[in-house]
């Protein structure tokens, strides 16, 4: 049995639940086809639910997409989402102009604060080999305090990102790809302005953890109160405090002790969240969370009003050029590449 150190096991779902201040974790994992001239899939989309497909059919799904899997345009109010693609590529684009594509390794935090509409699409650019994608997308909500804070979005090209590298008394490794926060003296990179991870009391880590067949990886005491999630999503099985934890499970551990976790004999791939609950009423409606039900009402109200800044792209589904590399283009105009960014 576990000392304590391990408060709850449950299988994972979909979406993956999540501790405060998390709201929303979900993780996509499509092994897409080849590309056509349209950037969606040379395949048949006959039989699936065009609009809502959610079902893995031969391994990938289009989601809200018609021609090109992704989420076409769609509002926000109140919260920030770290959006972590590890394989593939996302275009983005948003009401206020902004504009990007990212992905292999890459990460994009937005702040939706006061509201806007953004687009998420997958555009599969590969027509002479299949387009495998996986990506992360995280839901962190803001204080009441920045629920209205100006919309923002930065990127964390991958070159640039972080890696805590651990070796145990047997020289395994245990690295970590650090989105937020700080481990063994490491940081990431400055999260957004307003973000409940700006202030380093809140002790918000959000990481990417690949362990060595047989590796051990012990996580330090955080403090009274952090709440931490371990997901296991790739591997054999994991040990934390003598209990075995199955593959596709998720561990809530205590934010206050020490971690011991072993993995066995195949190499293993885990997302880790901790952070500081933020202690308000929280009230969730699609993708609105604010603090209320009148909130609630407002911010539908007001998107219906003023489209949190209309629709300035051609289509609802917007894609990016074929030739178009990795790129952040700001609502300020100003566009930047993995090579140049400086952000």
């Amino acid at each position: 049995m576990s000392d304590g150190t391990i408060l709850k096991i449950k299988p994972l779902g979909f979406p993956w639940e999540t501790q405060n201040p998390f709201l929303f974790c979900v993780y996509h994992a499509d092994a897409y086809p080849k590309g056509n001239e349209d950037f969606g899939p040379q395949a048949s989309l006959t039989g699936r639910n065009i609009g809502q497909d959610f079902t893995l059919k031969d391994g990938w799904r289009m989601y809200h997409g018609d021609k090109v899997p992704g989420f076409p345009s769609h509002p926000h109010r109140g919260f920030e989402t770290i959006t972590v693609v590890e394989k593939g590529l996302v275009d983005h684009a948003d009401s206020l102009g902004a504009a990007g594509r990212y992905g292999n390794g890459d990460v994009q935090w937005m702040t939706a604060g006061s509201g806007l509409q953004h687009s998420e699409m997958f555009p599969l650019l590969k027509q002479d080999e299949e387009n495998p994608f996986e990506l992360f997308q995280i839901w962190l909500n803001l204080p009441k305090s920045k629920k209205f804070a100006d919309p923002h979005f930065a990127m964390q090209w991958h070159e640039q990102i972080p890696v805590v590298e651990i070796r145990d008394e047997q020289q395994r490794l245990t690295s970590i790809k650090m989105v937020a926060g700080k481990f063994n003296g490491k940081a990431a990179i400055a999260p957004a302005p307003d973000s409940w991870a700006a202030d380093p009391a809140n002790e918000i880590i959000v990481g990417v953890v690949k362990m060595d067949a047989n590796a051990t990886w012990k996580i330090p005491a955080a403090t009274p109160g952090v709440n931490r999630t371990l997901y296991f999503f790739e591997g054999k099985s994991i040990r934390i405090s003598g209990q075995d934890i199955h593959l596709d499970h998720l561990a809530e551990l205590a934010g206050d002790r020490e971690i011991e976790v072993t993995n066995s004999s195949r190499d293993a791939r885990l997302l880790f969240l901790q952070g500081r609950p933020i202690q308000e009423n929280i009230v969730h409606y699609g993708p609105f969370v604010m603090n209320t039900n009148l909130e609630i009402q407002q911010a539908m109200d007001d998107y219906r009003r003023t489209r949190f800044g209309g629709w300035p792209w051609p289509r609802p589904d917007m894609v990016h050029p074929r030739g178009k590399g990795r790129f952040a283009r700001f609502a300020n105009g100003k566009e930047v590449q993995p090579e140049l960014n400086d952000e």
